[in-house]
């Protein structure tokens, strides 16, 4: 078999699966949405291969979904309590999200009010929607991963189909980075600055000016919500609180612990797999 023959059978068994994962959610009568890669491609035509497929769920219907996996013979765990379970048959999986990892962005019945109808692969399912794509994705500032580019193409994309004040509510607490995203945006496409909406720019860039600076004793480190492991030295050596652990974000000092476990033995997996280059 050729290389381009393999890769299309790859292609082939990857949509079939894909197709087999909705239809088992389905027949057991549990929402979801079509959520990563799939969506991202969807709004934005941009196409990236992956062997997860993303699916975002209510966290209450985490369980029936492993359970209906399960019964269809698939290979099931709830890898991060807080925000991920896992299906697995073979080489490929299904990415059950029901939170983002650090604990917000949480699924609830607003997602579903708001997504879209889409055929996919033959399969009539609902989309997340570009907002809440954009908000679950605008924390995710690894050092190895970077959604930045997902956020800019979904604006580049979608700018005059956004509802801005839902997006607006959305980040709440975290305008600041919604503001870092829209400057950035602005950089990297500059003719298209102006489909940002004035009023929206000017709202954020007056929180700003008028922005109280904070003192006191409790010093606080948002940088957790954007990294697991690039801020780790400031809540552990330095003083600063996890803004993990405020009470919006569903996490506890357990949660945290597994989540930061796990960093070296992902960072193991993607050097494996050719994801992050050996040192020289």
């Amino acid at each position: 078999m050729t290389a381009k023959a393999a890769a299309r059978k790859a292609k082939g068994n990857r949509a079939e699966f894909y197709r087999r994962s909705m239809q088992v959610l389905q027949n057991a009568n549990i929402p979801f949405l079509i959520a990563g890669a799939g969506a991202v491609r969807f709004y934005t035509g941009v196409s990236r291969q992956t062997k997860d497929f993303d699916l975002h769920l209510r966290p209450h219907h985490i369980d029936g979904a492993l359970d209906a996996f399960a019964h269809a013979g698939y290979k099931t765990e709830k890898t991060f309590p807080h925000w991920l379970a896992k299906a697995k048959r073979g080489r490929n999986c299904v990415d059950l999200i029901f939170r983002a990892g650090n604990g917000l962005c949480e699924v609830d019945d607003s997602w579903f009010e708001r997504a879209q109808d889409e055929d996919v692969l033959g399969v009539t399912v609902k989309l997340s929607a570009p907002e809440d794509m954009l908000w679950m994705k605008a924390y995710i500032m690894e050092r190895e991963r970077y959604d930045g580019a997902d956020v800019a193409h979904i604006l580049e994309s979608c700018a005059e189909k956004l509802n801005w004040p839902h997006l607006l509510r959305r980040f709440g607490p975290d305008w600041r980075l919604l503001l870092s995203h829209l400057v950035l945006f602005g950089y990297i496409y500059p003719s298209e600055r102006g489909r940002v909406p004035v009023a929206i720019m000017d709202a954020l860039i007056s929180r700003l000016r008028n922005e109280n600076s904070v003192s006191g004793s409790d010093r606080l480190c948002r940088g957790t919500l954007l990294s697991r492991e690039q801020y780790l030295w400031d809540v552990e050596e330095r003083g600063f609180r996890d803004a993990r652990l405020e009470k919006r974000a569903h996490m506890n000092e357990g949660d945290i612990a597994h989540w930061t476990k796990a960093i070296a033995k992902e960072t193991r997996r993607k050097k494996r797999a050719g994801e992050i280059p050996h040192p020289k």
